[in-house]
């Protein structure tokens, strides 16, 4: 039988290329910016936008059940009027973190949302991820099916670890500023010296090393509350002031505090790995 089931699978691969066959990365940029295009015909309340961008036999999940492209639709319009009746601007939402695979006529796309609302004067920021399935009809791509759910705190840090990474490659010195800690503190994993957050940022605006890649691996949160630590590895690579090429490991512990609505990072110490 195991036998006879090889043959099949093996049939099928022969007689079917396109399904190992990896669409160009141009065609991923496209559907990344049909993505974006999608969230503002949502927000704008585009009808005829979003008839285009839905197929007509869409699906999709949601947390009050399931919905279908006219009831999607009308949602989204009945929402934008609302908002602009009251003249007032409704949530801004952001999207990041894609990734998307696809064939030449089949494409996944996932990313994470981030929905700030201001609240008594003061932002509140909320975290989902969504799920869409696309397919290419007549030479264009449309939403087929949607599935989306929150963020557990769990992924929201997992999420931001990503996102320090980003930072420190780019030596994006606005990332630390908001999302460290006023108190957080470094522990250096080369020499064990201890950093405040205004001495960390200095440092890098300084600093002439040069990071290429940051790979996270044996990723474990753990949230208690207002407080939570992360704990992994971390491979990083790269040049150094002197232009020498680096490849070191780093096992490290990240604590994170929950202040204003949103986890900043409070302290972070690693131990290089022999």
């Amino acid at each position: 039988m195991r036998c006879i089931l090889a043959g099949v699978i093996l049939a099928l691969a022969a007689s079917s290329p396109a399904i190992a066959q990896e669409c160009t990365n141009a065609e991923k940029a496209r559907l990344q910016e049909l993505d974006k295009a999608w969230g503002d015909a949502t927000t704008s309340g585009d009808r005829a936008q979003l008839q285009t961008i839905y197929a007509a036999d869409y699906h999709g999940t949601t947390l009050n059940g399931t919905d279908d492209r006219t009831s999607v639709v009308d949602a989204a319009v009945s929402s934008a009027e609302r908002t602009k009746a009251t003249g007032k601007s409704g949530p801004l939402t952001t999207y990041d973190n894609y990734i998307i695979t696809c064939t030449p006529a089949t494409a996944v796309i996932t990313h994470r949302n981030s929905t700030t609302t201001t609240m008594n004067g003061h932002d509140e920021t909320s975290y989902s991820r969504s799920v869409h399935f696309m397919e290419k009809r007549a030479g264009r791509w449309q939403v087929v099916g949607n599935a989306g759910h929150p963020l557990t705190e769990s992924n929201v840090l997992l999420y931001m670890e990503n996102d320090w990474n980003e930072a420190s490659i780019r030596k994006n010195v606005a990332w630390f500023e908001r999302n460290y800690a006023s108190d957080a503190s470094d522990v250096l994993s080369r020499n064990g010296a201890l950093q405040t957050k205004s001495e960390a940022i200095a440092s890098m605006r300084t600093d002439k090393t040069v990071l290429e890649s940051l790979d996270l691996s044996e990723m474990s949160p753990r949230v208690d509350g207002n407080a939570a630590i992360v704990t992994g590895v971390i491979r990083v690579r790269g040049r150094d002031e002197q232009n020498k090429a680096f490849d070191r490991r780093v096992r490290f512990t990240d604590t994170f505090i929950k202040r204003d609505g949103r986890w900043q990072v409070w302290a972070s110490q690693g131990t290089l790995i022999p």
